[in-house]
């Protein structure tokens, strides 16, 4: 069901440990953040739940969650993607946007969660039933500014909950100098990777015929192959092969993929496993795509996993 009952679903784990606060991340956003100083906020104001917030401009908030603040930075109301938010005090177009990140007192999540469990009308998601009910009950809840740990001088967080919103975080990475540092030493990526060979391209001496490896501006994976295609402003999984002649463009390719032969991709996310036959184009003509495939508001074709494309 919703984001609550996940967490409700699951609380005997947070039982067996026992702890005295409880962190809740939300799993489809990127941003760079030290949990340390938002649980140490936490503590020192004696919050009972604190809410991890950025600034966004208004006219984004029909998309967020907004929380409403005093002047002291005490949340005195939520609302899930509104219409007419309520704005920054003092700055009336800007709003603090819920990062989906909260720090609880562990005796007041438990009651909230087994409250909002007896509920039948509750659509059990802590935007929507859990904070309204605590603001209600006036539980001291507060807001805390997201610190970017990013060393950039523009702010970087992503809501990817959406497939655009996905795809245009994975445009981010492919910049030259992108906002979203993947390369900083300082914050590695603690994440199990397979073992393979290193990606490679060939084919470099047939510049007349253009069968020609080349990728720019793009994020290539291991085990990759460009052989003879070219690869621009994309981001390639482990095991991606792009075959002679073919071309891709400011698109996804998830794990073994296979791009056959004088094949043109655009703007698209193939999910893994999928083979692109010789001469297929996808991305160029959205209304033949949508025939076969998922295209998405903002024209974003999608090719789902395992597709057997004829």
């Amino acid at each position: 069901q919703g984001t609550a009952d996940a967490i409700y679903q699951n609380f005997y784990t947070v039982e067996m440990e026992n702890p005295d606060d409880v962190l809740i991340l939300a799993g489809d956003h990127v941003y760079k953040m030290n949990y340390y100083k938002m649980i140490d906020f936490h503590r020192e104001t004696n919050a009972d739940v604190t809410i991890g917030v950025v600034e966004v401009n208004k006219d984004k908030a029909s998309q967020l969650g907004v929380v409403e603040v005093d002047s002291m930075g005490r949340v005195i109301g939520f609302e899930e993607k509104p219409r007419l938010p309520k704005t920054i005090p003092s700055r009336p177009d800007k709003v603090f946007a819920s990062m989906g990140i909260y720090v609880f007192k562990h005796d007041v999540l438990e009651e909230a969660l087994f409250v909002d469990s007896r509920d039948s009308s509750s659509t059990h998601d802590f935007g929507r039933d859990i904070l309204p009910w605590l603001l209600e009950k006036k539980y001291a809840v507060v807001s805390y500014n997201f610190i970017d740990e990013n060393k950039k001088e523009a702010q970087y967080w992503r809501d990817i909950g959406t497939i655009d919103a996905y795809f245009e975080a994975n445009m981010d990475l492919v910049q030259v100098d992108p906002l979203f540092n993947l390369y900083d030493r300082e914050w590695p990526i603690r994440t199990y990777q397979e073992q393979y060979p290193p990606a490679k391209t060939v084919f470099a001496g047939e510049v007349i015929t253009g069968r020609v490896g080349l990728a720019l501006n793009s994020i290539i994976s291991s085990g990759c192959i460009i052989s003879g295609g070219k690869v621009q402003n994309s981001v390639l999984s482990p095991n991606v092969r792009i075959n002679s002649y073919s071309e891709v463009y400011d698109s996804i390719l998830m794990e073994s993929v296979n791009v056959g032969r004088y094949a043109k991709i655009r703007r698209a996310i193939i999910d893994k496993d999928v083979n692109i036959p010789q001469g297929m184009v996808i991305g160029y003509d959205l209304n033949e795509d949508r025939k076969r495939f998922y295209v998405t508001d903002s024209g974003v074709v999608v090719v789902a996993k395992g597709t057997e494309i004829k």
